[in-house]
């Protein structure tokens, strides 16, 4: 059944990527790429598609209000608006921006939209292999245009694939998770791309991932995706994922069952 709403911000995220995300990509030049905060890089393609990705998102919900990951930047005040009323775009013009800065693969495009802050719709398009996954609260996640009904089939118990996304987490947790890695299966190290991390569990190329750090824009797109498809994000003590919470440690996996699993030999728990 056609969704507009789905296929308008797919479409918009599209028009971004070719537009301006891919046409920059092993471009840039020097003065294109600056740092926002220790570590943290930002480019003129993460600016200029965040411009022409909030401005279709107000013409599309006219009195919606978009928090972007640059606008927070230049205004953290601008996150009040995730427990606010009416509807709120949450938007990541390029997530992985590290990558794309240097070159590399992957790299997504991803929103969300808050109704009253319930995350109620979510987008993520990995503009280079052309994935684009999207999804509303309650009716199911779709994967290039095809509906996710169930989870892809489970690998047996000690053979499941992740990612544990260590590049923030402290040295001794970081030896936890890596020990317990060794128990499950196989543990990746990261794309630094939290979107093709989500993606990947769509797809079924992976069965969970974890994380430290929980940025809204980061994970609350992806998080409603997998939960659509039968799977769970949740914090490290079980409480549910909500991007307005404060607090670090996310894990996220493709079904109840692989969250018990994954849980117990990396987390303790």
């Amino acid at each position: 059944m056609a969704d507009p709403l789905l296929d308008d911000v797919g479409a918009l995220l599209r028009e971004a990527a070719a537009k301006v995300v891919v046409p920059l990509f092993r471009r840039l030049d020097e003065a294109d790429i600056s740092e926002k905060a220790p570590g943290e890089v930002v480019t003129v393609a993460d600016r200029e598609a965040e411009a022409l990705i909030s401005e279709g998102l107000r013409q599309l919900l006219p009195g919606s209000v978009v928090v972007g990951e640059e606008a927070v930047a230049e205004d953290p005040d601008l996150l009040r608006h995730l427990r606010g009323s009416g509807d709120v775009w949450l938007v990541d013009p390029v997530d992985g921006t590290s990558n794309f800065a240097a070159g590399r693969r992957p790299f997504a495009l991803m929103a969300a939209l808050l109704t009253d802050g319930v995350p109620v719709a979510s987008w993520v398009y990995d503009p280079l292999d052309g994935t684009m996954a999207a999804g509303r609260l309650g009716a199911g996640t779709r994967l290039d245009g095809a509906t996710l009904r169930t989870p892809p089939a489970e690998p047996r118990v000690g053979a499941l694939r992740g990612t544990a996304a260590t590049k923030f987490l402290p040295p001794d947790f970081r030896r936890q998770v890596e020990e317990g890695g060794r128990r499950i299966g196989e543990l990746l190290p990261g794309q630094h791309c939290a979107g093709r991390e989500y993606l990947d569990i769509l797809t079924g190329a992976q069965q969970f991932v974890l994380f430290w750090r929980t940025l809204p824009w980061d994970h609350t797109p992806g998080t409603l995706l997998v939960r659509e498809a039968g799977g769970v994000a949740r914090r490290f003590d079980g409480a549910d994922y909500h991007p307005a919470d404060d607090g670090t440690g996310l894990l996220v996996a493709a079904s109840p069952d692989v969250w018990d699993e994954v849980s117990a030999a990396l987390l303790g728990g």
